[in-house]
């Protein structure tokens, strides 16, 4: 089985049906592979389809993730610590969230399925870019 931490970039190109992430998904659906999002990388999800499709979208968008497979991960102790490390080293590279996507990856020896350029280039864990 596959593990994989999903970025909230990964969840938008899956709602709008990207062909590129659907097997990915697909596996995680049924089964096959484990995905975890880490409630912060919801939150920046969550407000990014607020800003881009409106409220009532967002919320049922959330609902679907929380309602699915994917295991979102509360924020604890090892994980904000790791976070913060990894802001520390990042510091003018990645966002905070993307340091708890990369932190929730070490921690469940995942691969990151991210949009974002600058996550593709750690190299703490295997990274899947998906360029926009």
């Amino acid at each position: 089985m596959k593990k994989f931490v999903i970025d909230a970039g990964v969840l938008s190109l899956y709602f709008i049906g990207d062909e590129r992430v659907r097997p990915y998904l697909g596996k995680i659906t049924k089964g096959i592979d484990k995905a975890f999002v880490c409630d912060v990388n919801l939150a920046e999800y969550y407000y990014k389809m607020c800003e881009k499709l409106g409220k009532s979208i967002a919320k049922i968008r959330y609902h679907q993730i929380r309602e699915s497979p994917i295991e979102v991960v509360a924020t604890d102790e090892e994980l904000t610590r790791r976070a913060g490390e990894k802001k520390c080293v990042y510091r003018g590279k990645l966002s905070l969230a993307d340091c708890f996507c990369l932190a929730l990856a070490e921690l469940k020896n995942a691969v990151i399925l991210t949009t974002d350029s600058e996550l593709a280039k750690v190299k703490e864990v295997n990274v899947k870019h998906f360029s926009v």
